[in-house]
């Protein structure tokens, strides 16, 4: 397949009241432009007839079989032959005459160009309320905690790349949560990523929009999450552990008041279960990045495998058998109060003060020392499947190899 400067792809789902309005643009930028370039249109099951639309203008016309935002714009960069590919919304929205910021960062070096439409202009009823002062804010302030993203505006529908970067990510989402796989793994590898003010006005459709407000900003959120261990698992761990902990040492020695309440065992118990729920947490976050990076969905992380040097497995055994023991030693502490009460009835506040300590040990050590051991199995997998990717990286094929 012969390779040209520029893919102009357009995912298509029932556009028939814009789809030739922003051919035309698209054609207009290319011949101002003299860029060597391609319409493609990646049409989703249309069914009014935007298909005809698009052949009719002479441009590319690819069908993708499967449903779904991100499965048009993977199917339509898979048929791209540009060098760079800028992909928008069909229904009016973007002006595909008015691209040559893109081009310019792309040239510049760039490997994603996002547009941004808080920049540019968002013309009034050009988008909801809740989207402009809410939701987009919100998942595009979360993606930048989450990954360090540059990416101000994490859901502008207008973008371009250079393709062998983005092929390179392996994308595989296949609804709207694309946009934000695309921000993420371009974020985790090290992509270059830069912003172009890109004006927003309303869509030219007669129609409701297919986006779903809470339905896909909940993929959306599930998948920053999904994607980031350290903000799903560990600093809530770290959290609970932390609290845990200081609260059972401030109930250890007695009652504590605040205000009119008194705290004693009751509140102990709940400081020992934040301590083993934290516990699990943190080692959740351990499981998820080891399989995630063994899977090819997270990138190989230095401060991890700082971390796994650190803490073996004979290491993480030690660890676990200390807590046992003084779990152990707890336990008989409390067994040795029970005899000399003959076996009978015991003052449960002050009993629970060496049982409830001793249950959190015993339980956070069987923990640890379990959590060693599977780490140990995963980590067999991680250097299977680096052996894999090298493998696959060495074989010649490039469509698979890393930029």
């Amino acid at each position: 397949m012969e390779e040209i400067e520029l893919s102009i792809l357009m995912p298509c789902l029932n556009e028939a009241e814009t789809l030739e309005a922003c051919i035309q643009k698209a054609l207009s930028f290319l011949r101002r432009s003299t860029i060597d370039g391609e319409i493609i249109v990646a049409d989703n099951g249309s069914t009014d007839g935007s298909d005809g639309i698009a052949l009719r203008a002479g441009v590319r016309l690819v069908k993708i079989a499967h449903t779904g935002y991100g499965s048009a714009i993977r199917g339509g960069i898979a048929a791209a032959r540009g060098r760079f590919v800028i992909i928008g919304d069909a229904d009016g929205s973007y002006d595909f005459s008015s691209l040559d910021g893109f081009m310019s960062a792309l040239r510049g070096g760039a490997d994603l160009v996002l547009g941004n439409r808080f920049r540019g202009g968002i013309a009034p009823g050009a988008m909801p309320i809740h989207h402009k002062y809410f939701g987009n804010p919100a998942l595009s302030g979360l993606g930048n905690l989450f990954f360090r993203s540059k990416a101000k505006d994490f859901h502008c529908g207008l973008r371009g790349f250079r393709k062998a970067a983005i092929v390179s990510l392996e994308l595989d989402t296949t609804g709207f949560e694309f946009s934000s796989e695309m921000i993420v793994k371009a974020s985790l590898h090290g992509l270059e990523i830069e912003e172009v003010p890109t004006t927003l006005v309303p869509d030219g459709r007669g129609r409701r929009p297919h986006l779903r407000s809470w339905h896909d900003g909940w993929r959306n959120l599930r998948f920053l999450l999904l994607y980031s261990p350290r903000w799903l698992f560990f600093y809530p761990g770290l959290t609970l552990i932390t609290i845990g902990l200081i609260s059972m040492l401030l109930f250890l020695p007695g009652p504590v008041r605040v205000g009119n309440a008194i705290l004693e065992t009751n509140s102990l118990l709940y400081s020992g279960v934040s301590v083993l729920l934290g516990l699990q947490f943190v080692i959740f976050s351990v499981f998820t990045k080891i399989f995630g990076i063994n899977a090819g969905l997270l990138p190989e992380d230095p401060r991890l495998d700082r971390l796994l040097a650190v803490f073996t497995l004979e290491r993480g055994l030690i660890c676990a058998a200390s807590l046992l023991i003084l779990g152990l030693l707890g336990t008989g502490y409390a067994l040795n109060m029970w005899r000399a009460a003959s076996f009978g009835p015991l003052d449960a506040v002050l009993v629970g003060r060496v049982t409830v300590p001793s249950v959190t040990a015993l339980a956070c050590g069987l923990q640890i020392g379990l959590s060693s051991f599977f780490v140990s199995i995963l980590q067999i997998g991680r250097v299977s499947a680096k052996r894999f990717r090298r493998r696959r990286s060495s074989s010649g094929d490039p469509d698979r190899q890393r930029t």
